[in-house]
């Protein structure tokens, strides 16, 4: 079995077969864009969060200490970030049966990012109930 040639004798590809190559490169380099995409978006959500996270950690840093915290509301902007602290008494049913030294105040702390992230953290302080 002999394989037809062109007719001056130079064997090359025939257009069906240079088609398919390019069809399989199209495919290949489209996979690959797709892969980087994922990664670009990935990593900026990573850096987004990584972000709020350094906010937050300011925000927690700046709070009162113990013996001047406050139940209230408090908010604002930090490098484009945009904040909310909300501190409240936390109300269990046992709290009123051993009432203590100590009351237990809820810190919750939401964040907003420019881009559209968002963060909540809620963590407990502890304060000296006032004297009665």
């Amino acid at each position: 079995m002999s394989r037809k040639s062109c007719s001056d004798g130079v064997a090359g590809f025939t257009l069906i077969e240079t088609l398919i190559a390019l069809a399989i490169v199209a495919a290949v380099l489209g996979s690959i864009g797709s892969v980087i995409g994922t990664a670009v978006k990935g990593t900026r959500s990573i850096d987004q969060r990584l972000a709020l996270a350094g906010t937050a950690e300011s925000l927690v840093a700046a709070l009162p200490a113990r013996d001047v915290l406050k139940s209230g509301r408090q908010s604002g902007e930090t490098a484009g970030h945009r904040w909310r602290i909300d501190v409240a008494p936390l109300t269990a049913s046992s709290d009123a049966a051993q009432p203590g030294r100590w009351m237990p105040l809820s810190v919750n702390i939401q964040l907003q990012a420019p881009g559209g992230g968002a963060m909540r953290i809620t963590t407990i302080r502890l304060v000296q109930r006032p004297v009665q």
